[in-house]
C-alpha cells in the first residue's frame, strides 16, 4: 500500500535521481547490519581455519620465550624491556594478518549496498536522538518490531546449529585432552574454526532476507508524489515560462550573429520575397561556398535589406533559393548537387563585380541549372 504525505497525497512515484543524491548528501542509504555481521562472522572463521596453525605456532613460540627468562635477565631492566618488544612483536607478527583481513572487511562491507557516504549533516547533533520519549517510540515502531524478529529469528537460527554441530563434534572436543599439548592446540583451534565458520554460516539466509528488505525500505522511505516530481522538475528544469523565453532570447541572439554576417557574403539568392540565402566563396580558402545567412519572409526581408546597404548582389532565382533553403544548413557548405547552379551565379557575380570595378563589358545573366527533383 502506498505510503501518504503530509499534503494527503499518495507517495507512488518511484524517488528520482536528484532525490536519491539528495539523499545520500544526508546520509540517508540503504544499510544491512545482517551483511556486516554476516561477512565479518565468515570471513574471520575462514581467517581462523586457514591461519590457524600459523598463529598458533607463532604465540606458542613467543609465550614459550616470554617464560623462559634466566636469573640475570630478572634482575635486568633492558633484557626485561627488550624481552618485551620481542614478545610484542611477535604477538603483531601472529595476529596482525588476521587484523588487517578482518579491518579491510569491516570497513568495506558496509559499501556494498548503497556506496560510500559521508555525511556532516547525518553526523550533527540532533535532541531527539537522546529523548526518551524518542527512544520509546522507535522501539515500539513497525522498525523496532521488525528489528525484534530478526533478533529472534538469529538466536533460533544460530543456537540450533550450533547445537546440533557441537553434538556431533562432541567425542572430538572430549578427545583433545588426551592428545599432546602442540597436537592439542592445532586440533582445538581447527575445531574452533570449523564451529565458528558453520554458525555463522547461518547468518547468510538471514543476510539475503534481510539485503533486499533494506533495499525495498530505503526506495519506500524516499517514494514521492506526483506533486512532488513535477515541483523538482520545475526546481531543476525550470519553468515553461521561463525555458520558452531562455529560447527566445537565444534565437534572437543567433539571428542577431547570422545578420551581422550578411555583410561578409558575396551574393544574396532570394524566391524573390519569400527565401533569401547569403552565400560567401573564398576560392583560396573554402572548398565549397558556405551560407553565412538564411531567413524566409521577414528575416529574409532583413537579409535583403542589409545586402542593399552594402551593396551586396542580390540574384533572383526562386527554385534555386527554395532549394537552398530545404537543403543547407547554416555555417555549412552546400550539397553537392547545388554546385553548379551556385557556381554559375557566383561567375556572374565575380564578373559583374569586376566589369563595374574596371569598365569592361557586362556579362550575361546566367539561367542556373537545377535538377528538377530540386526545385520543389
Amino acid at each position: 500500500m502506498a505510503s501518504e504525505s503530509e499534503s494527503g497525497q499518495e507517495k507512488t512515484e518511484q524517488p528520482t535521481a536528484k532525490k536519491l543524491r539528495d539523499a545520500k548528501k544526508k546520509g540517508q542509504v540503504p544499510r544491512s547490519k545482517e551483511l556486516n555481521s554476516m561477512t565479518i562472522m565468515v570471513f574471520g572463521a575462514m581467517g581462523l581455519l586457514f591461519m590457524g596453525n600459523y598463529m598458533i605456532n607463532h604465540i606458542s613460540g613467543f609465550m614459550r620465550e616470554g617464560f623462559t627468562i634466566s636469573r640475570r635477565e630478572v634482575f635486568s631492566e633492558q633484557a626485561l624491556l627488550e624481552n618485551f618488544g620481542s614478545a610484542i612483536a611477535e604477538a603483531m607478527t601472529a595476529i596482525g594478518p588476521f587484523l588487517a583481513m578482518m579491518t579491510v572487511i569491516a570497513i568495506f562491507t558496509p559499501l556494498a549496498i548503497g556506496g560510500w557516504s559521508f555525511s556532516v549533516e547525518a553526523m550533527a547533533f540532533k535532541a531527539d536522538r537522546i529523548s526518551p520519549l524518542a527512544g520509546f517510540k522507535r522501539m515500539f515502531s513497525s522498525k523496532g518490531l521488525m528489528e525484534l524478529i530478526k533478533a529472534i529469528a538469529k538466536f533460533l537460527v544460530v543456537a540450533s546449529v550450533a547445537v546440533i554441530f557441537l553434538w556431533s563434534k562432541a567425542d572430538e572436543f572430549l578427545g583433545l585432552g588426551a592428545q599432546a599439548l602442540s597436537q592439542s592446540l592445532q586440533n582445538g583451534a581447527w575445531l574452533i574454526g570449523q564451529s565458528f565458520l558453520v554458525v555463522s554460516s547461518t547468518l547468510i539466509l538471514i543476510a539475503a532476507i534481510d539485503v533486499p528488505f533494506q533495499l525495498w525500505d530505503h526506495s519506500q522511505k524516499l517514494k514521492m508524489t506526483l506533486q512532488e516530481v513535477r515541483d523538482e522538475m520545475k526546481d531543476t528544469e525550470g519553468k515553461p515560462e521561463v525555458k520558452s523565453r531562455i529560447r527566445q532570447v537565444q534565437q534572437e541572439m543567433a539571428q542577431r550573429r547570422m545578420m551581422e554576417k550578411v555583410a561578409e557574403a558575396d551574393v544574396i539568392i532570394t524566391n524573390p520575397t519569400h527565401y533569401a540565402v547569403a552565400l560567401k566563396y573564398d576560392h583560396g580558402a573554402m572548398s565549397a561556398p558556405l551560407v553565412v545567412a538564411m531567413g524566409k519572409d521577414l528575416i529574409a526581408l532583413k537579409i535583403r535589406e542589409i545586402a542593399q546597404f552594402h551593396e551586396i548582389e542580390i540574384f533572383e532565382a526562386p527554385p534555386l533559393a527554395r532549394a537552398l533553403y530545404a537543403n543547407c544548413k547554416l555555417d555549412q557548405e552546400i550539397p553537392g548537387h547545388l554546385y553548379f547552379a551556385v557556381a554559375q551565379i557566383l561567375a556572374f557575380v565575380f564578373q559583374l563585380r569586376n566589369a563595374r570595378e574596371y569598365g569592361t563589358e557586362m556579362p550575361d545573366r546566367p539561367d542556373p541549372y537545377l535538377p528538377m527533383d530540386e526545385e520543389a
